[in-house]
């Protein structure tokens, strides 16, 4: 089925070190763009996590956050060093005792002095990470495709119904083609006539000239086009691989034929419906724009 490049997933997984939360979104793009943000413990996992999602996904702008909340155990350990608290304390007595300074250091003043405390964070293995790393996007990727799955059933069941309208627009241009050319006839006949003396007019010119209209005004070919490329978009709304690329290519090429329809056809009532199917086929461009 069509897929829509608009999404979101969130996957969770905890493992003996800490939790691990990714969450994605996606938006329409031309190409397939991944940019990730996370901790600087996954930086040699991310090119895991751009293999898995390149084999969900073929198209869209996808933007992938990484939270990894460490476990009690990995908490960070705080030290301090008393004998250097002590000779920093000393020293504060002996400045007091030769100069005369008053007051009191609190345990606060002791703790900011430099190299009084340090802090040791536990060195995390990626290797440890790398399974529940890919677990927990594949279940990200498992929601958003969800998602987008949902998105892409009403993206299609809208550019379905909007096709059934530019069949019958098309339906009504082909059934109004040849009475232009009757109705030319006509409109040229009398006009010759109001400007010829009675007897004058030249059936054989007449009809040469007719001929020449049809010639000129004869979009068969472009509906003929038309109708082919409204079987192929259905067809291609119902495979299950990628097909964003393909209907923008037909897009393109139906607008081409619907142009050439209105610029030949020389017709105001064929006018107006141009201007309708290309109002139909705008709409369902800005969709296509969306599909995976």
């Amino acid at each position: 089925m069509a897929l829509s490049m608009t999404g979101f997933g969130r996957g969770e997984v905890t493992t003996g070190v800490g939790t691990i939360v990714v969450e994605m979104k996606t938006v329409n793009h031309r190409y397939l763009d991944i940019a990730i943000r996370a901790p600087k413990e996954f930086n040699s996992l991310e090119e895991s996590m751009r293999s898995v999602i390149r084999q969900a996904l073929a198209r869209g702008r996808v933007d992938v956050f990484v939270r990894f909340t460490p476990s009690l155990e990995q908490a960070p350990t705080v030290t301090v060093n008393l004998a250097l608290a002590k000779a920093y304390l000393a020293q504060v007595q002996v400045l007091q005792a030769e100069v005369g300074l008053q007051g009191q250091l609190t345990p606060r003043d002791l703790l900011e002095l430099p190299q009084v405390v340090r802090l040791d964070e536990p060195v995390l293995d990626p290797e440890l990470l790398q399974v529940p790393f890919v677990e927990v996007t594949q279940a990200a990727l498992a929601r958003l495709t969800e998602m987008r799955e949902q998105e892409g059933l009403r993206l299609v069941s809208d550019m379905q119904e909007r096709l059934v309208t530019l069949v019958e627009l098309l339906a009504a241009v082909a059934d109004r083609s040849p009475e232009v050319v009757t109705e030319y006839r006509q409109k040229l006949t009398l006009r010759l006539q109001d400007m010829l003396p009675e007897g004058v007019l030249d059936e054989a010119r007449l009809a040469q000239e007719v001929a020449l209209l049809a010639d000129r005004a004869c979009i068969t070919e472009e509906i003929v086009r038309l109708r082919s490329h409204f079987a192929q978009f259905e067809a291609l709304l119902g495979r299950e691989e990628a097909i964003g690329r393909q209907l923008d290519f037909l897009v393109q090429e139906m607008n081409r034929e619907i142009n050439t329809i209105g610029s030949k056809a020389n017709d105001a009532k064929i006018a107006q419906l141009v201007v309708e199917m290309k109002s139909e086929l705008e709409k369902i461009r800005e969709q296509t724009q969306n599909i995976e």
